[in-house]
């Protein structure tokens, strides 16, 4: 059976996913078999694994981070905010139904054998798992049917690291309330805290390392400085999120609209990784500017965010922009509310009917359970400013409820399911007429694959007169692996390895 640690945080947002991808890939290079574990996640950016399952992405960097094929294993519960206090709930993969916070509330203990089987399943197969919780251990108003947290770690049997940020202030007293609010049995369970995201030098930080020793009993195994790696965020308070204002734009303006409900904005990292590109989120219309790619994201709620859209100005501005030629792109929800009409017979989120942008000519009609599945095949024939990605392969994973009517003619791509059976058929969208700029597609990933942004680049580029010769090809996955090993370089060189592998059971060094 699998040794374990848990990590949690004094809040959100402290750094828990990090130091969880961190350590998966520290124990991973000492030789050991790891794998991460988050019992529940609150998410919108999702991935769909080779089986057709749903898992929140957090863990799927970790098992990027582990050298393993992420599975659902990793994170048993996926909670898909629909509204401000209602979620679809996600159990091993699948859908299980939509409910309001005090529902799920009163249901979620019943998925402890879900869970456990996950997680007994995973200490099977390896030498350790990194546990990561949700939020803070000390929210004493869901501590009795918590199973994220020191309810997980109970189940589990597992010893605890506590991170707190002090970048936000006040970070002796967050820990320290922490720890004062916990049972007596759960603050036994933490064995280390980890300071992060410090700034300065830490011979200043050391009176009050002391100090909170001495009052909590728990020894500071290490402090983190403020860590530049490129690995993915949390979707709910990620920086890239607000980052980038219209000020800092760059010889390629590239304009994602930052909907309420938007998902799965790791599509468009990787034109981050471009120079000369801004990649910009933008929720108004004073900030979209005139930029020269407009890109619709995913959504967890694509009527509700088509209604806001209506109503906040963007598409009226987004159609004025169409028309003068700027490039427009939807990914999945995207994609739909680029057609000319989105149906919802069965009230999957709204009912009835609602007009799209009418940019595109297809028509989507929700139904009741959605695709999940890996794909994999190529780009047809593209025409307009972006014809250079036509016959480019193409590879990621669809996770939609709507079916959408189009002109094969027009289809942007020609994919396959990786995985089952199935031949290859046409997918997505292009619009017609004079000018063709606005492209549609239902593949999460589509830009990921090697060159495939980078042409999207150069012809941003040389659109308006500019040379795209000198953009660089990027190999995305080589990318993250670098930076996996720049994250864990940086954490062992600031953690005390020789406490952590003794609070983890385990001998440092590798087996």
């Amino acid at each position: 059976m699998a040794k374990s640690l848990m990590i949690q945080g004094t809040m959100s947002n402290a750094g828990k996913s990090w130091v969880t991808a961190a350590l998966c890939r520290i124990f991973k290079q000492d030789g050991y078999k790891v794998a991460p574990f988050k019992s529940q996640n609150m998410a919108l950016n999702s991935f769909i694994t080779a089986d057709g399952a749903e898992m929140g992405r957090a863990q799927v960097v970790q098992a990027e981070a582990a050298g393993l094929a992420p599975s659902v294993l990793m994170n048993p519960i996926l909670l898909k905010p629909t509204s401000d206090c209602g979620s679809q709930v996600i159990v091993n993969g699948t859908p299980i139904g939509t409910m309001t916070a005090a529902e799920y509330f009163a249901f979620k203990t019943k998925l402890i054998p879900d869970i456990m089987k996950a997680y007994d399943t995973l200490a099977a197969q390896n030498d350790i798992i990194v546990l990561e919780g949700a939020g803070s251990p000390a929210e004493i108003n869901l501590k009795q049917q918590d199973i994220v947290n020191m309810g997980m770690a109970k189940l589990a049997g597992t010893p605890v690291l506590l991170v707190a940020d002090i970048d936000r202030g006040g970070v002796f007293a967050s820990i320290y309330g922490t720890v004062m609010l916990l049972e007596e049995e759960e603050r036994a369970r933490i064995k280390g805290i980890i300071i992060n995201k410090f700034r300065g030098d830490v011979k200043i930080l050391q009176p009050g390392l002391d100090l909170i020793e001495e009052k909590c009993g728990i020894p500071v195994v290490g402090v983190l400085p403020m860590l530049h790696v490129d690995i993915e965020d949390e979707d709910s308070l990620s920086e890239r999120l607000s980052g980038h204002v219209t000020k800092d734009v760059k010889l390629a303006d590239i304009a994602v609209i930052r909907l309420p409900r938007m998902s799965n904005y790791t599509d468009f990292n990787v034109f981050e990784l471009i120079d000369g590109v801004s990649l910009r989120y933008v929720a108004s219309l004073k900030e979209l500017g005139q930029p020269d790619l407009i890109i619709l994201p995913g959504s967890k709620n694509t009527i509700g965010d088509l209604l806001w859209l209506r109503q906040s100005g963007l598409e009226a501005e987004i159609l004025k922009q169409a028309r003068q030629g700027t490039v427009i792109f939807g990914i999945c929800g995207g994609y739909q509310m680029l057609g000319k009409v989105i149906s919802d017979p069965l009230g999957v989120e709204a009912g009835g009917d609602t007009p799209g942008l009418g940019l595109l000519d297809t028509e989507t009609v929700f139904i009741e359970n959605k695709r999940t599945v890996q794909m994999q095949g190529r780009f047809a024939e593209v025409r307009g400013p972006l014809a250079r990605l036509s016959g480019l392969p193409v590879q990621g994973y669809e996770i939609h409820s709507g079916v959408t009517r189009y002109e094969e003619k027009d289809a942007l791509t020609v994919i396959a399911p990786v995985h089952g059976e199935g031949e290859a058929f046409a997918e997505g969208s292009q619009n017609i007429g004079d000018t063709v700029n606005v492209y549609g597609s239902y593949v999460h990933g589509l830009f990921d694959g090697e060159g495939i942004a980078a042409k999207v680049v150069e012809a941003l580029l040389e659109k308006k007169g500019l040379s795209g010769k000198s953009v660089a090809v990027i190999d995305f996955a080589a990318y993250k692996e670098e930076q996996y090993d720049l994250l864990a370089a940086a954490v062992r060189a600031r953690l005390d390895m020789k406490k952590i592998y003794e609070i983890a059971g385990l001998r440092e060094g590798g087996r």
